[in-house]
């Protein structure tokens, strides 16, 4: 599902990543773990294709991604990969159900079929409710599952959640951690979760640790 090899970012002045080697399988629940510092999120946007590797190869789904253009690789992202930030990041003046269905558009999917999805998933997480609330008015909780529906518009291959929980009280991180191992059980789907919440990372299928740049 994913390959990543030798995986080195430096900034000015600070070397981030120092050759990161991972593999994730196709259906897989993986925690990356480790002190604030330790390259975490860096490496989760290179591996989510937010950012590029200064040296290294990355393949997803059988792509080689250093070999495609811009354009391509926009288009990748939008189609295979998902992804859940810890503020959320929905556009406010839209409703919970347009904030799930953008990704959709911007795939040129079927308007019909994006809507239709978007439906089932915010009924599937207990948010049909709500579908016209607009974030101001749906709870914390609320707001990050509205973020996973969007993440799992467009059936990506992999969604990379980047401290998913960090910003929802106990009861609502259970909730949050279960669904992610509900939406696997449903689609087969493959995790990768950046996470300083020690029951999230204990129950994921694998956890790998980073430290000064390095898995170790």
């Amino acid at each position: 599902m994913l390959k990543a090899v030798d995986i080195f970012k430096s900034y000015p002045n600070l070397e981030v990543l120092k050759g990161i080697n991972l593999e994730i399988k196709k259906g897989e629940i993986l925690s990356i773990v480790g002190a604030s510092g330790a390259g975490k999120s860096t490496l989760l946007h290179i591996l989510g294709t937010l950012d590029k590797p200064d040296k290294g190869v990355l393949i997803i789904n059988g792509t080689k991604l250093d070999s495609i253009n811009e354009n391509e690789l926009a288009q990748f992202r939008n189609k295979n990969i998902g992804f859940v930030f810890q503020f959320h990041n929905l556009l406010p003046e839209f409703t919970a159900f347009e904030n799930v269905c953008i990704p959709g558009y911007l795939g040129n999917k079927d308007d019909k079929e994006v809507e239709n999805r978007a439906k089932e998933l915010l009924n599937l997480l207990g948010l049909s409710s709500r579908v016209n609330h607009k974030p101001s008015q749906l709870s914390g909780g609320e707001q990050q599952r509205t973020a996973v529906a969007r993440a799992l518009i467009n059936n990506p291959a992999i969604v990379f959640a980047d401290e998913p929980s960090g910003n929802l009280d106990s009861h609502n991180a259970e909730e949050l951690h279960k669904l992610f191992f509900q939406l696997r059980k449903e689609f087969n789907q493959t995790f990768v979760i950046v996470t300083h919440n020690e029951m999230l990372a204990a129950s994921a299928d694998r956890k790998v640790e980073m430290r000064d740049g390095k898995v170790v």
